[in-house]
């Protein structure tokens, strides 16, 4: 009686396929505007948040939380409604613990980077610290004070019915235009007649920065002076010409404007292991390598397993995509988590030739 054999693995050879895409996928330099991949210091968001509450639950507030007690009893007293004086006295809120139609919640309210100014409206977000969900509440006045958690000022007001986002997370939402500004936000952009140039996350290099610098001085015929500075890889200091210092706005529009041969950025794979997405630059390669999961064997490189056993130390002019080897197996039907392990072990390996991101 002959046994059953075992099922054979699949294997993904690529060190010909992804040979031929290494040829015909030759980086090409693209030129780009400066605030495609930079910003000016000061031009950034700044966040307000405060602590607030929200009623009208029905029955799925808090019930008997102290600090939410607490919270409502200030509310009260504010709205001229206080306890008695022979409740507070003796540190107890017997009156409130039974109130079910009341969250204690957090409240943010993100500025934008041009700033806000007195009376405008922006959206919040609303977070409950306490309940069991803020569905059809409505949030009552939240202070909001600044980023700089010593400044203890007053800029927005934030109030209103809350919309839930997502229904399967009821303790968060949102209020439209819920937020009132009492104060400007605003950070000044140019400090001691100079403007700063921040790059993007993404394109922060020595060399793109040291481009920059080269690209303005000779737009502006400043070839040998110190007025334009890269002080590291993602900030570049321009002091601001004497005829343009009436006008910074129209200097830092017109620096904006300068184009510039963007280098290639830093090639990256992200894997959200929550969503199941993975994100790969087109670009990204990996060496010689054998890779052997569950009945899979993948073969990547520019010689062939066997060989590659062999002479471990041969050099791959053919290095192979990445995305080849994910399309390929996908095409096999390979389960996202194996594909992920296999992408992990590659990186493990050394031989993923890009940063992995995980999230």
């Amino acid at each position: 009686m002959h046994q059953p054999h075992p099922p054979h693995p699949f294997i993904i050879t690529l060190f010909f396929v992804c040979g031929l895409l290494a040829w015909t996928a030759t980086p090409v330099a693209a030129r780009t505007v400066l605030r495609n991949i930079c910003r000016v210091k000061g031009q950034e968001e700044n966040v307000l948040r405060g602590i607030g509450l929200v009623v009208g639950l029905n029955g799925t507030g808090a019930t008997g939380d102290a600090p939410t007690m607490r919270a409502l009893a200030q509310a009260l007293n504010v709205l001229g409604n206080p306890l008695p004086n022979d409740v507070l006295s003796k540190g107890g809120l017997k009156d409130l613990e039974k109130v079910k139609n009341v969250a204690l919640v957090i409240v943010t309210a993100r500025v934008p980077a041009t700033g806000a100014r007195r009376g405008d409206k922006l959206d919040c977000t609303v977070s409950a610290i306490s309940g069991k969900s803020l569905e059809g509440g409505q949030l009552i006045s939240a202070a909001l004070q600044g980023p700089n958690t010593k400044d203890k000022r007053i800029y927005a007001l934030a109030e209103g019915m809350i919309e839930l986002e997502d229904e399967s997370q009821p303790m968060g939402g949102r209020i439209h235009a819920g937020c009132q500004m009492e104060e400007d936000v605003f950070t000044p952009f140019v400090q001691d007649n100079h403007v700063t140039l921040v790059l993007e996350k993404n394109h922060a290099n020595f060399q793109t920065a040291t481009d920059i610098v080269e690209t303005i001085r000779s737009s502006y015929a400043r070839q040998n002076d110190e007025s334009v500075v890269a002080v590291n890889a993602a900030n570049i200091v321009v002091q601001i010409p004497s005829h343009y210092q009436s006008d910074p706005v129209a200097f830092i529009s017109d620096i904006m404007d300068l184009q510039i041969y963007q280098s290639a950025p830093e090639s990256r794979v992200f894997i959200n292991e929550r969503t199941g997405s993975i994100v790969i630059d087109g670009n990204v390669e990996i060496g010689d390598v054998v890779v052997s999961h569950k009945n899979i064997v993948v073969e990547a490189g520019g010689v062939k397993a066997a060989e590659f056993r062999a002479i471990p130390g041969q050099r791959n002019t053919n290095p192979a995509k990445l995305k080849s080897l994910v399309d390929a197996l996908s095409a096999l039907k390979v389960p996202h988590d194996d594909v992920v392990d296999i992408i992990k072990g590659i990186e493990r390996n050394g031989k993923l030739h890009a940063r992995l991101i995980i999230e």
